[in-house]
């Protein structure tokens, strides 16, 4: 199994206030209409941690991560990111906070390359001006340079290097789900929100995402929340896992406290399991 060569830079010279990412939501409510998705949801992920998000069908896992990351606004309760009040806050001011995401449906631009793609992210930590930009004056061409050295160090880890130039859409779905999570790393996030990582892929694909989910959080430090179906991965990697059902958290703890719960194993196999 292949291992990568150490952190990225971008990483490596972060310290541990950048790397900060203690996340708190408390009464969550989300409603549509009056079907309620999310009731009075209390969550905490501390920095460092890899918690996992799981749930039958319909339970409210992504509209969860929905909330966490601005395309939806809870119409009660809070949340706060590294002791700031983010309640509400659009898409593009939870990112500027350092909330990064993937998405359960691959959003990329499929005639755009790989590296185009991933380019993108940049554009949160490029400092120039429009002006500096259209005259390419010199402190644009050492950012993009510094920009291009980190997505490198990105496509090297995630073992992208042969596609890095190929059109998205040309790209089997596994590799579009790693260029993916290559555009979501580009943002520098503190805290990673993956929605279905792992979806449609063949058995080769997941074994290589979860190496590479597992480096990011044990060698990088990264802090993430993972909402995933397949059981025996959330099970194997995650330190902690909070379980839905209907819109309501039935239990929280460890995998083995929560693989052992009565109304997990309830909300999962109905009520002649605990029989």
């Amino acid at each position: 199994m292949k291992t990568f060569r150490g952190e990225p830079s971008i990483f490596k010279s972060s310290s541990a206030e950048e790397r900060q990412a203690e996340l708190a939501l408390t009464d969550l409510t989300l409603k549509f209409g009056g079907i309620t998705a999310l009731n009075r949801i209390n969550l905490k992920v501390s920095t460092g941690e890899l918690v996992g998000i799981i749930g039958p069908n319909g339970a409210g896992k992504t509209s969860l991560l929905n909330c966490m990351t601005g395309y939806y606004k809870p119409q009660k309760g809070q949340m706060v990111f590294n002791g700031r009040d983010v309640t509400g806050l659009s898409t593009h001011q939870l990112t500027k906070t350092g909330i990064g995401r993937t998405f359960q449906n691959i959003e990329l631009f499929a005639g755009m390359s790989v590296l185009s793609n991933m380019l993108l992210a940049r554009n949160l930590h490029s400092h120039y001006n429009l002006a500096k930009a259209a005259i390419f004056a010199r402190s644009v061409r050492e950012e993009e340079i510094q920009h291009r050295k980190v997505l490198e160090e990105l496509i090297d880890f995630l073992e992208m290097q042969s596609i890095r130039k190929e059109p998205v859409g040309s790209l089997p779905y596994g590799l579009r789900k790693r260029v993916e999570l290559g555009r979501a790393l580009a943002l520098e996030p503190r805290l990673l929100v993956l929605d279905e990582p792992l979806a449609g892929m063949t058995l080769e694909e997941k074994e290589d995402m979860v190496r590479f989910l597992v480096e990011i959080n044990t060698t990088w430090k990264q802090t993430m929340v993972l909402v995933e179906h397949d059981m025996s991965i959330v099970m194997g990697i995650c330190q902690r896992i909070a379980v839905l059902d209907f819109g309501v958290k039935i239990a929280e703890g460890s995998p083995e406290h929560v693989q052992n719960h009565p109304e997990v194993i309830k909300a999962y196999l109905g009520d002649s399991a605990l029989i």
